[in-house]
Parts: structure tokens; sequence; C-alpha cells
């Protein structure tokens, strides 16, 4: 960062407070994207602005400003500092009370191919390739690949003197076929716009988008003719982007502390998990492991710090099945007397830190995909999600996917289409009966996952290998 710029922020900071910071952002995007052979327009944007937050008699105030001059600071400082007394006597904790993290640090992302070193053409050329490679049968009818590129700097300071600086490069290739016949249409994706990461053009290599267009494509065309997905109960073995749509929705939201104080009711609504459930919860099977993990390199949601300042380590959120802490940053920790996570993060220079999930992983156990299949005598396995619905405690579900095929007497058979199951979430995990290695962890990510008010889309990432569930209610239909 330019020192002119730290030097302007932190003057920025008003004196005679309790606590007081400023975080500043600046992010670039840009969106290459192909249908049809046809480039797309380009999408490209700038944006830079920075919060203060000041915290004076136990009370909190924030606001933000992109304009960066003294001036422009000072008077975010100021509406801060106003907001602050104005919150007296009606806040939700004592924010003068909470140890605010004072740490400095500078964390960078990788990046080894830099999105900068392929010109615009060269990135539109290699799109428009891909695309031409998608249009293997009459019968496909729309086609698209697409990068989108983002890259981040972030600065925090702290009026204890503390300094973070963070550099990020994020990458979401996206591949998607969709087939038509008569009154049937189906869509094959690249993980269903999961296969993003932090870092530069080699992303493109390691999600495999070279490998599997013509794959996706005829799979699109391939499912036309399957059959609809049985209905029963029955085995369930879920693919790893899959299981990326699983764990968020069914235990990172639900384990977001602030949706548990009820913060979130009015807009994404609560959760089934209360504070009593804590250290003693079966939340699913022996088998389940899950861990908050942003210390873990390429993830779309790594970082060094979050954004009140906590280091990020790599914590279990269950363990053996049992509910051990849940993901909250400092000020949710202060409010509930509990401990939690690094993962109080913004979406950008205009937004208030919150909860919210960062990689949450399920660790991998000692089971193949080869082995659960061959251990189930009736079932289905389901790829790529499609379509999902939970309820607002995030409870009860029922997920889509685009692709399924039947498992009869441990072997694969018979491709299958509209594939749906459903279930209630600590159920479904305590049927939770075989996970893959570590060599089929699956490593994919969202780059819009919404929640708050206002809203706030946030990077949020999951590694996951395929698991295997017993007695799983699924059924077909579109």
């Amino acid at each position: 960062m330019p020192t002119s710029l730290e030097s302007r922020l932190r003057n920025a900071m008003p004196a005679g407070v309790d606590f007081a910071s400023v975080r500043y952002l600046r992010q670039e995007d840009e969106v290459v994207s192909v249908r049809q052979d046809v480039p797309q327009p380009l999408a490209r944007g700038v944006e830079a602005g920075a919060m203060i937050t000041v915290v004076i008699g136990g009370a909190l105030g924030y606001a933000a400003t992109c304009d960066l001059s003294d001036s422009g600071l000072k008077d975010a400082a100021r509406r801060a500092l106003k907001w602050a007394k104005l919150s007296a006597g009606r806040a939700v904790t004592d924010f003068s009370k909470i140890p605010w993290p004072q740490e400095s640090g500078r964390y960078v992302g990788p990046e080894e191919k830099p999105w900068a070193a392929l010109s615009l053409d060269a990135k539109f050329d290699l799109m428009t390739a891909e695309s031409k490679r998608l249009k293997v049968d009459p019968r496909v009818v729309d086609w698209q690949v697409s990068l989108w590129h983002t890259a981040l700097d972030s600065l925090y300071l702290t009026s204890g003197g503390g300094a973070i600086e963070q550099r990020f490069h994020f990458l979401a290739p996206d591949l998607r076929v969709t087939a038509n016949e008569g009154d049937q249409t189906q869509t094959r994706s690249l993980e269903a716009r999961a296969a993003c990461r932090q870092g530069g053009l080699e992303v493109i290599d390691q999600v495999g988008l070279h490998l599997h267009g013509p794959r996706v494509a005829r799979e699109a065309v391939e499912l036309l003719s399957a059959d609809n997905c049985p209905t029963g109960e029955m085995d369930l073995i879920l693919a790893p982007d899959q299981m990326v749509l699983q764990v968020h929705e069914s235990i990172g939201h639900p384990l977001e502390l602030d949706r548990i104080l009820g913060d979130e009711r009015n807009y994404a609504g609560t959760s089934f998990v209360t504070m009593d459930m804590l250290g003693t919860y079966r939340y699913g099977s022996e088998l389940l492991n899950i861990t908050f993990d942003p210390t873990r390199p390429g993830q779309l949601a790594s970082y060094g710090w979050d954004d009140e300042g906590r280091r990020a380590e790599k914590t279990f959120i269950i363990r053996r099945g049992v509910l051990e802490r849940p993901l909250g940053g400092t000020v949710s920790q202060a409010r509930a007397g509990k401990c939690g996570v690094a993962n109080a993060r913004a979406s950008g220079w205009n937004r208030p830190p919150i909860d919210r999930m960062a990689n949450i992983n399920l660790e991998p156990g000692e089971s193949t995909l080869e082995s659960m299949i061959a251990q189930t005598a009736r079932g289905v396995y389901m790829q790529t999600n499609c379509s999902w619905s939970i309820d607002d405690s995030r409870n009860k579900f029922q997920f889509g996917c685009e692709w399924g095929r039947l498992i009869e007497n441990g072997k694969l058979t018979k491709l299958v289409k509209n594939c749906n199951y459903r279930g209630i979430s600590a159920t479904f995990w305590r049927s939770l009966a075989g996970v893959g290695s570590a060599a089929e962890v699956g490593v994919m990510g969202t780059p819009n996952c919404g929640k708050g008010e206002p809203n706030q889309m946030a990077r949020v990432a999951h590694a996951c290998p395929p698991a295997r569930f017993a007695g799983v209610q699924v059924f077909g239909g579109a």
C-alpha cells in the first residue's frame, strides 16, 4: 500500500475513543464470456473505499466513504463517532469491553500465472476455442464459457497500532451446456459454478476447464433420453460438487453465530441450532468431521486475518459428529460468551463485518468412491447441484442434481435424470455411512453467497470428498 494512503487512513481515526479502526478495500473485476461462440460484452469494474469504526461509551458506530481525501475520511470519522454516541445505551453488548485484536502482518494469496500476463484478445480467443468444442450434437441449443477474475487489496488499521495488509486474486471459470429434444431440456455444467479458487490463470488448469467441456456437453445430450430418477428410500452417494452445497446449506449457514443469536431472522432466517447444543449436540455420525480452515492455500475463502483483525486458524467445528463451536467472530463471541473463529467478514468497503462461513471443509475419511458404491445394494450416485430449497431455520431441505447413476448390487448401472433428495439436517448427517479419501477431495466454492441487511455477497469455499448416506428419501421429476 502507498505510505501516503496508510498515513491518511490512520490520521482519520478519531482520538479519545475506546477503540477505532479503518478498513480500506480496492477491488478490480473483469468477466470474459463467450456464448454460442459469440464473444459477449466485456464486464469490468473498479471500486475503492474505506470504512471507519468507532467504539466509545460501550457503543459502536461506523461510516464508509469512497472519498479518500483527508476531508472525505475525516467526514466519515465524524459520522461514525456520531452513530456511536447515538447508539449509547441501546447496543446489544458493551463494545468497549470487547478485546479488539491489534495485530499486524501481511497475507498474499497465490497467483502463479498473473491475469494480466494474457491480453484481453487472447482471453477471448481462449474462451472462444473452448466454446467451439461444446456443440457436440444438433440437440445442444445453448452453451457458454466464461472467466471471472477479481483482484482485491485490503488494509486494516487499528487505534492500538495494528496494521494488516492482504492481497488476493480470485478466478471463477464457468462452463455450461443445455440440450433440448421435444419437451425435454437438460443442462450440465462444470461443478455448478463452484469451480472457483484463489489464483491466476493457473486455476484454469487446476479445475480442468480444457478437459471437461466435451464431456459435459455429451452428458447434457445423454440426459435427454435417460429415465427419471426413481422414488423411494435408498442409499445416496454424493459427488464432491454436490457435497459442497450440502455442507454449505445444512452446516455452514446454521452454525453462523449471528444467525443463532437471531440477527438474520428478518432476512435470511434463523437456525435450528441453539446455544445449549454447543459442545454436546450430535450433529452427525462419528464419520462427520468439519473444519473451519481459512489457512488452506488456494481455496476461495482463504485469508490471514478476518475483517475484525483476528488471525485465521484451522479449527474443528464438528468432531466425530459432535458440535464443538459455532462460526462467530470477535463481536459475536463477546455477545454469546462462547469461543468462535476468525470469520467476521465484509463483502466490500461499504459493508460492516458479519459472521460468514469461510472455508468449511469435510475432512476426508478412509473410504473410496469405489468402495462406497460396492457397499450399496440399492441407491443413486448424484453429481452437480441444480436446485436447492431449505427452510428458514436451515433444517428441512430439498436438493436437486443435474446427473445421476443408479447403484444396483454394488455397481453403477443406468443413467437417470431429474435427481432429487430431501431430509432434515441432523437426521441426514447422522445417516453418514462413508466418507471418501483425501485423494478424492474436490476443492470448490461460490463467489456470491448472500446474507445480511443490506445484502452482502461473500466468497465461501468447501473442500469435500464424496460421501455415502444410508436410507435417504430420493425422488425424481422435473
